[in-house]
């Protein structure tokens, strides 16, 4: 008999009227996970929802395009997030076609990792193979576990915990848990990934988590969980292990000829290939200038992701991270070009530089950055000011970031709030257009007195309320899964 399996939590189309096949059990066999190769291969399987996930990419564009540095072209789908018009139907495959672009993806992304990373941690521990190597895949999966639930609980907030295989149809039919849960959860799969004997950098294959990526990972979520003392010590470990280093030069992290080099900064990242068919992202096409743009950013380009001019004032004019972004390109013809007067419908459009591909005729390059060492400094600085002040130690982390980018040391004498405010304002500075601002705003509830000011010509009123601080659970999930509640702001 053939078997079947559709994963209740990530399903995407599930409704009376589509399906109604009898699902009996579950495609991943007993005959499965024996051997070295199945367990490599099953691994694999628990990678490609990542990349379904940052190809889109939703886990940029989402939050991204709600925050108060980028911006998309006015058009539906990508606008719906900028307005904050969305709501519980948007994230339908139905109702949007830009459905990789949504919050839907970063659900049903998640919910199939989280499956598949299910099966290789229950299946793998009884495969005939090396030890030491399935201790790191069993760890690896852990930390994919770990990064799924990080991404699925800062966008949806309290959101279901499912941490053993379906075998059946009935076992991917999970409640919600509280995001406290959520959080301890994470640790949970984190610890287990350290324990597992995950290699330090650099003896760790390209796009695969090193032992400090997984605390790196640990670091960031207890930020978010406001536990300040688990943060910073996370934080300091990546930071003193001596395993990473920043670039001299903040621009050759998104360089594609640096991307090697670039690894001894940039810990993790959505790693893409340079040929076709392969894994891709479109933010090169985004981010340069309209009609094909200049040879700098692409062989093609759409002019339809910008940053706000009122952020890129902002910044220092001594600021290296300013030269991240450009009011003018170079064209075709080698002339130097203002960007406002080629796309009418953006003139104060900026244009963002951290993800040029001028070589590749495919667009797949360069990498997306996750998890980078500048921010194990900026983690590490706030987590400090918030148990301690502005402390000898913290002004310390923070001027190494600012060093680098070309700035003199912060003012000393801030008080604790105006601290926190500017190592707020330096994560701003130095990781837009990476996926991150908007969960700095969310997670302070800045977004509610921020997001109303950072308008233009093109998006004049943003009526951002306090239910915009988490997506609604899509529909098509709720239709799906009976024991699944709505997040209450949006019922």
């Amino acid at each position: 008999m053939k078997k079947i399996f559709i994963p209740i939590l990530a399903a995407v189309c599930l409704t009376s009227c589509e399906l109604d096949e009898t699902i009996y059990s579950s495609i991943y066999t007993e005959a499965f996970y024996k051997t070295a190769a199945d367990a490599e291969k099953g691994l694999v399987a628990a990678y490609d929802p990542f990349a379904d996930m940052y190809s889109g990419p939703a886990g940029t564009m989402v939050p991204d395009f709600s925050d108060d540095q980028t911006y998309p072209r006015g058009v539906v789908g990508r606008n719906t997030l900028t307005l904050f018009t969305y709501d519980v139907n948007y994230t339908t495959q139905k109702s949007n076609s830009r459905l990789n672009e949504a919050p839907q993806q970063i659900w049903s992304s998640g919910y199939d990792g989280i499956e598949k990373a299910n099966w290789v941690i229950a299946k793998v521990p009884a495969a005939v193979m090396d030890e030491t190597r399935k201790k790191q895949i069993i760890g690896e999966a852990y930390f994919l576990r770990a990064f799924y639930y990080w991404m699925l609980v800062k966008n949806f907030g309290d959101v279901p915990i499912k941490n053993t295989p379906s075998y059946s149809e009935a076992d991917a039919i999970v409640g919600k848990s509280p995001k406290a849960e959520v959080f301890k959860q994470i640790y949970a799969d984190l610890e287990q990934a350290l324990a597992a004997g995950l290699p330090s950098y650099p003896a760790v294959d390209k796009g695969r988590p090193a032992k400090e990526v997984a605390n790196a990972l640990y670091a960031k979520a207890a930020l978010y969980n406001e536990e300040w003392q688990k943060a910073l010590e996370k934080a300091q470990s990546v930071i003193t292990s001596g395993k990473y280093s920043l670039m001299p030069d903040v621009r050759d992290v998104y360089k594609y000829d640096k991307e090697d080099a670039a690894r001894i900064e940039n810990m993790w990242a959505y790693e893409v290939d340079p040929i076709s068919p392969g894994r891709s992202h479109q933010l090169t096409g985004l981010c340069g200038p309209a009609a094909s743009g200049g040879p700098e950013y692409g062989k093609t380009t759409f002019g339809s992701m910008f940053a706000y001019q009122s952020f890129y004032n902002s910044f220092n004019p001594q600021d290296k991270r300013r030269l991240l972004l450009d009011t003018t390109y170079v064209d075709k013809n080698g002339k130097t070009v203002p960007q406002r007067s080629v796309t009418p419908i953006t003139t104060d459009g900026v244009l963002i530089k951290k993800y040029q591909d001028p070589v590749s005729t495919q667009g797949l390059i360069p990498n997306i950055p996750i998890l980078r060492l500048a921010d194990m400094y900026l983690i590490a600085v706030e987590a400090e000011a918030r148990l301690n002040g502005p402390t000898a130690t913290a002004y310390g982390y923070i001027n190494t970031i600012r060093k680098r980018a070309g700035l003199p040391d912060l003012a000393t004498g801030l008080s604790k709030d105006a601290f926190i405010e500017a190592v707020l304002q330096e994560r701003a500075w130095e990781f837009f257009a990476e996926g991150d601002r908007w969960y700095d705003l969310t997670r302070t509830g800045k977004f509610l007195t921020v997001i109303p000011k950072a308008v233009n010509a093109v998006y004049p009123v943003r009526n951002v309320t306090a239910k915009n601080r988490y997506f609604p659970i899509p529909q098509d999930e709720l239709n799906a899964n009976p024991k699944l509640e709505q997040n209450p702001d949006w019922k």
